[in-house]
């Protein structure tokens, strides 16, 4: 049974920084790509990052310079740096793998940014 486990979310000033990770398990995660979505209170979710097997990256254009995402085959995760957090940048976050076409979606962790 793939399983996917995010963590790391909080509250911060705006400004600050968090570290989202992802666990998987249940998969051969270096095989998969990876992603990172958000959903804002009355909004679809979107996409943040994503990261391919082979290390190709993408971000929305509104946290590149900011996020960082990455992985890590050995331990099974992947990160999601984000520094310069804004009021806009609160959300649920989401951790998403594409299993041969098949979306497998995480619980989500919840980032709150507020002065």
């Amino acid at each position: 049974q793939v399983q996917l486990v995010e963590s790391g979310g909080g509250s911060v000033h705006p400004g600050g920084s968090l570290r989202l990770s992802c666990v998987a398990s249940g998969i051969t995660f270096s095989f998969y790509s990876m992603g990172w979505y958000r959903q804002a209170p009355g909004k679809e979710r979107e996409l943040v990052a994503s990261i391919t097997s082979g290390g190709g990256i993408n971000y929305d254009t509104s946290v590149k310079g900011r996020f960082t995402i990455s992985r890590s085959n050995g331990q099974n995760t992947v990160y999601l740096q984000m520094n310069s957090l804004t009021p806009e940048d609160t959300a649920v976050y989401y951790c998403r793998a594409n299993i041969r076409g098949t979306i497998i979606w995480g619980k989500g962790t919840r980032v709150t940014v507020s002065s």
